[in-house]
């Protein structure tokens, strides 16, 4: 599914998971997530406002523990037990922008209004809730700056504040909007997810979601837009990035699809290879969309040490597809229909497996007999 955002009146991540909320994620998903962080003493619950002549969903988040400084390798451990890419990937830009802007390493940095536990809900919620829509790009059309000032643990600090400012390199900005348009936790998750900037691309329209943020405008709606759409069934250019290892190990192979994939890739895998003088090696993929070409070229040199990489142009065929949801044991499995067959969401049927121990390949055969 592709996924084009509309930051009408801004965006952060309550705004962002209302609007993924409303454009059919389950809740049920983003409790689970958030549940396996381990944190406690929570709430998430979703309910329909008016914003403006709009009606739109406000993602409403308690937690029990309002303490808002904490260390941000905190979070990042609690995040990465839920297993999901984007909310990692969002967690470790937000330490990395803070420790570029305070002179400390990513590691070390101590967040002060962004450490608290509604920043982790907010960041997995989200993620659980792309996860579960079957988001696999997201694009955005460009972002409102915001003016005026904020106050902050470090004291009055311009608006856009400096973090915000760090983790929108490279995306598409304008002028406009007073106070605070975006917030850093709506900036790390577009920046996590690979997000394109620009206009919406072409696509079937299959949901419409509205999510609403706290403040009220006097003259427009305090919404951001979810457009959820298919890939037109056709040809499609992309770029495959692709470099010889013969001294990068098994675990920063499988880190780097990893986060190629949270970046925005469309695909990356791995192929065993022999180089010159009989050396065994690996050869690592990367395909992508030409806009994201740059950014995954970046990432694959900084993460392997690889001193260049190939770029070839190919045409992708895409054929027509869409998901819909059984429910075994309590639980929802994504199912991926095509034209020719339909087949379970790995993911689904592991965390389903994990539940309840039964075996992956039972789960795939109950979950096509449900349909």
């Amino acid at each position: 599914m592709i996924l084009h955002l509309n930051p009408f009146g801004g965006l952060a991540g309550d705004m962002l998971l209302g609007a993924l909320l409303d454009a059919g994620a389950s809740l049920d998903a983003v409790r689970h997530a958030v549940a396996r962080t381990g944190l406690t003493g929570w709430r998430v619950d979703a309910e329909e406002v008016r914003s403006g002549p709009l009606i739109a969903v406000r993602a409403r988040v308690e937690v029990e523990d309002d303490a808002t400084e904490r260390s941000a390798s905190e979070l990042i451990t609690m995040a990465a037990r839920a297993g999901l890419p984007v909310a990692d990937a969002a967690l470790t830009a937000i330490a990395e922008a803070e420790g570029a802007l305070h002179g400390v390493p990513a590691a070390g940095v101590h967040l002060h209004e962004l450490g608290g536990h509604d920043t982790l809900i907010d960041i997995v919620g989200c993620a659980a809730a792309l996860r579960d829509l079957g988001v696999t790009r997201v694009h955005c059309a460009p972002l409102p700056l915001g003016s005026g000032t904020v106050r902050t643990r470090h004291g009055v600090l311009p608006v856009p504040a400096p973090a915000t400012l760090a983790l929108l390199g490279g995306a598409i900005v304008r002028g406009g909007a007073e106070g605070e348009a975006v917030t850093p936790t709506g900036a790390a998750l577009l920046r996590a997810a690979g997000t394109v900037y620009g206009e919406a691309p072409e696509m079937t329209l299959r949901a419409t979601g509205y999510g609403a943020g706290t403040r009220e405008k006097p003259d427009r709606p305090n919404v951001v837009v979810a457009m959820l759409g298919q890939p037109v069934a056709g040809t499609v250019r992309q770029v495959v990035l692709s470099t010889n290892l013969d001294d990068v190990t098994g675990e920063v192979l499988g880190h780097v699809i990893e986060r190629a994939l949270a970046a925005g890739a469309a695909d990356a895998w791995v192929t065993p290879a022999v180089m010159k003088k009989g050396r065994p090696a690996h050869v690592l993929h990367v395909l992508t969309p030409p806009e994201l070409a740059d950014r995954l070229q970046e990432l694959v040199l900084a993460e392997t040490g690889s001193l260049g990489l190939r770029r070839a142009h190919v045409e992708k065929v895409a054929l027509a597809r869409h998901i819909d949801t059984v429910h075994l044991y309590g639980q929802e499995v994504r199912m991926k229909h095509g034209p020719w067959g339909v087949k379970p969401e790995y993911e689904d049927l592991a965390r389903l497996a994990a539940v309840t121990g039964r075996p992956l390949r039972q789960l795939a055969r109950e979950a096509l007999d449900a349909l």
